[in-house]
């Protein structure tokens, strides 16, 4: 019912990333410049470079980005580079290190990063606009000269990769937001451009929340008297000013390949040293206790509302309800062992494999039933919101005392606001710390677990 195209190139970021370090360090070992410790000195490159490329925002290039601009970000990463780089002598004592060779090493390092990022960037441009890959489907809601001139940057920066599909006048007879809603479901519209100047707050609040609950990207061409929220993120299509309503953390390429590093380590850590041992015993008592598969498969909604296969350990006897109902207090279904690794939550273990996948992460909003996703998704506001990243195994909701069964609408309604509020200020200081509470909680015992 519900999906999302790809909204942002994910693998670009990661991969640009790989392409510089790879410069960086290969041209590190092969040239000799007298290195008395080149582990520490690599390791010095490799981190250094992470820090001062988040801060400049260096990997941050949209697809409006404008050259002077991807020059400028150039210029401002190596300035820092080169003082970071002659620092490393000054702070470890290397004074073995030769001068000449490292200014040697820093110009190579200058030319090549800079020839494979404007590469890099020059091709995606002709793929976008000779081939016609890599598009992003539009829409236009309100008429005026703002909205002319960002709908003529679609038609004629096809360099962008945008594709204008309609617009709708907001003073023409029969206007409704109905009837906009219906086409950009109806077409699969990736994104909205909204004129506030034509549109009321409530129809702002309206667009707002379809587009939160269909997983679609609104933005507003302001006029000048909009009033700016510190929420807003300006961005620049050509000279015309627009704004995007929500700056998710895990949009940042940075933040996505830490949280998906820690999310392979730790999954990869836990099958090897844990299920490695723990689920043959558990399969054991499992088979002893009740016939049936070991492992139960549960179709749910993932990061952009995709489904997968949940794995867990199979906690009750067989029975043809599993993927309509969840489990109550004394579900008759639940077997005795079963009731043990719910209890202690040893039965979501399988979940690191799930995670070790790709298709969760450790920390995140808990998938739900498919079933249960076509209901809340009608029921809650903003409820699709929770799809914009991957689910996890737990949760700032589940923490918070809201796992488990859905006993009535303020349980799902008050998940739905953790998960947004995660979502929104996720940090890897906020996922140890919803970790070390998870596992307090199984020590502690929870209502909820049965």
């Amino acid at each position: 019912m519900f999906s999302k195209q790809g909204r942002y190139s994910g693998f670009l970021k990661p991969l640009s990333y790989f392409i510089d370090l790879t410069v960086i360090l290969l041209l590190a070992y092969i040239l000799p410049i007298r290195l008395y410790n080149p582990i520490l000195f690599f390791s010095y490159l490799f981190i250094g470079w992470i820090i001062i490329s988040v801060r400049n925002s260096f990997y941050d290039v949209e697809r409006y980005t404008k050259i002077p601009s991807v020059l400028s970000l150039i210029f401002r990463q190596f300035v820092f580079f080169f003082l970071i780089l002659y620092a490393f002598i000054g702070f470890f004592k290397e004074n073995m290190i030769s001068r000449i060779l490292l200014g040697q090493y820093f110009i190579l390092c200058f030319l090549l990063v800079s020839f494979f990022k404007l590469l890099v960037y020059v091709l995606l441009q002709r793929y976008r606009e000779v081939i016609g890959g890599n598009r992003r489907t539009t829409v236009v809601i309100g008429e005026n000269k703002k909205t002319d001139q960002l709908i003529q940057i679609f038609q004629e920066r096809l360099e962008f990769g945008y594709v204008f599909k309609k617009r709708f006048s907001v003073n023409e007879p029969g206007f409704s937001l109905e009837r906009c809603f219906e086409y950009i479901i109806g077409n699969n519209i990736d994104e909205i451009y909204c004129s506030v100047a034509e549109l009321r707050n409530r129809q702002l609040e309206e667009i707002i929340a379809f587009a939160d609950n269909n997983l679609k990207v609104v933005k507003f061409i302001p006029d000048n008297k909009f009033i700016y929220n510190k929420r807003l993120k300006f961005e620049y299509y050509d000279y015309l000013p627009v704004l995007s309503l929500r700056d998710i953390p895990l949009e940042n390429s940075f933040n996505y390949v830490m949280k998906r590093a820690f999310d392979f380590f730790f999954s990869l850590t836990v099958v090897v040293f844990l299920l490695s041992w723990l689920t043959p015993l558990v399969a054991l008592l499992i088979r002893l206790e009740s016939k049936g598969p070991i492992f139960f498969r549960q179709y749910r909604n993932g990061i952009n509302s995709k489904e997968f296969a949940c794995l867990k350990f199979r906690s009750m006897a067989v029975n043809t309800d599993s993927d309509q109902k969840q489990a109550t207090k004394g579900d008759m279904r639940v077997t005795r062992i079963g009731k043990f690794i719910r209890k202690t939550s040893i039965d979501e273990l399988p979940q690191f494999y799930n995670v070790l996948f790709g298709q969760m992460s450790v920390v995140g909003p808990r998938p739900h039933m498919v079933l249960h996703t076509n209901k809340y998704s009608h029921m809650v506001d903003k409820y699709m919101v929770r799809h914009f990243v991957k689910p996890g195994i737990t949760g700032l909701a589940q923490v918070r005392g809201y796992r488990g069964e859905v006993e009535n609408d303020t349980d799902i309604i008050n998940r739905v606001k953790f998960d947004i509020f995660y979502i929104e200020n996720w940090s890897m200081a906020l996922d140890f710390k919803i970790i070390i509470q998870t596992i307090l909680n199984v020590f502690k015992g929870e209502d909820k677990a049965y």
